[in-house]
């Protein structure tokens, strides 16, 4: 059986060679079951489609939100009620919209992809052009992927501003951290140098020996070194939401956060410190219909009753 099968396909590839008439009705009819395959494709894709409404939600302990895209502006300092010095870094969400929805019969997974700021089309490359036109939303200046769980999904347009945190809770803040150049040791990787007095000439910041004696007779790959410093992502996690302004899309966190000034940074609810579901806005805030943000005053994340300095003492 199967030899004369083998038979057959050779005899058909045969007349193919020999009779153009047959190449061509062959050519047509591969032709035809490929748009059939691509028509059922399309109508499966179709099929699979799901319409997203933006309503509130209630948020169990198993959800997981989108993150937001915002804009470093710089740092600065504030006191609070009892006097105490906070550092406080600002950081601007410009613009956040979501630009696409990936669904699990789609792309096997639930993510939202978040755009943030403006950019010409004309500085955009043209797939990136394509994206945007294909999923009808404006040309972002800036894309990050957040994965988030079925119920947290948004549909695409969706706008998100600084009221989707609270003020009180705790996010991880990632970002690329500024760029140091060529670098030592010492200031690479915190190394404590060679004797600053006697026996080191010219050598005080030296990193020393490296390698070993005749066993290994090599350097280990991985060993810190010299090298360029900086330009690599970082997180710093539980960062403390000071204050948010809407009128202005500000937020307020404690502390430092990673990026040069105008860079970058990607926020999402804390891992560790996890906020309590109940003071967040599920899966995002939604504004009243008569609601003027630009008339908004700031909200002040909740000190508490006990005075710090008296509790020290």
């Amino acid at each position: 059986m199967a030899a004369a099968s083998r038979g057959l396909v050779s005899r058909l590839r045969h007349l193919l060679s020999v009779d153009p008439a047959l190449r061509s009705l062959s050519s047509a009819a591969a032709n035809a079951t490929q748009l059939r395959s691509f028509t059922a494709d399309a109508e499966a894709e179709r099929d699979h489609s799901r319409v997203i409404e933006p309503k509130p939600g209630v948020m169990t302990s198993d959800s997981k939100r989108t993150g937001a895209i915002a804009v470093k502006c710089g740092m600065t300092a504030l006191w609070d009620k009892w006097g105490a010095r906070i550092p406080i870094t600002i950081l601007w969400m410009d613009d956040n919209i979501v630009s696409q929805v990936k669904l699990p019969e789609n792309e096997g997974f639930c993510a939202l992809q978040i755009g943030c700021g403006q950019k010409k089309e004309k500085h955009l490359r043209k797939p990136e052009v394509g994206h945007f036109r294909a999923q009808g939303v404006p040309m972002k200046r800036k894309l990050r992927e957040f994965p988030v769980t079925e119920d947290a999904l948004l549909p695409v347009g969706m706008s998100l501003d600084v009221r989707h945190f609270v003020p009180g809770q705790y996010v991880d803040v990632a970002g690329i951290t500024k760029g140091k150049g060529f670098q030592g040791g010492m200031k690479r990787w915190g190394f404590k140098g060679m004797p600053a007095s006697h026996g080191a000439s010219l050598s005080h910041r030296s990193i020393g020996s490296t390698g070993q004696r005749d066993a290994p007779g090599k350097v280990f790959k991985g060993k810190k070194m010299p090298g360029h410093m900086g330009v690599e992502q970082r997180t710093v996690k539980n960062v403390w939401i000071y204050k948010i302004d809407p009128a202005r899309n500000l937020l307020w966190v404690r502390g430092q956060v990673p990026g040069a000034t105008g860079n970058f940074v990607f926020i999402k609810d804390a891992v560790y410190k996890k906020p309590d579901i109940a003071m967040l806005p599920f899966p995002t805030y939604f504004a009243a219909e008569d609601e003027d943000p630009t008339q908004l005053e700031p909200i002040v994340a909740d000190f508490g009753d006990i005075d710090p300095f008296m509790a020290a003492d």
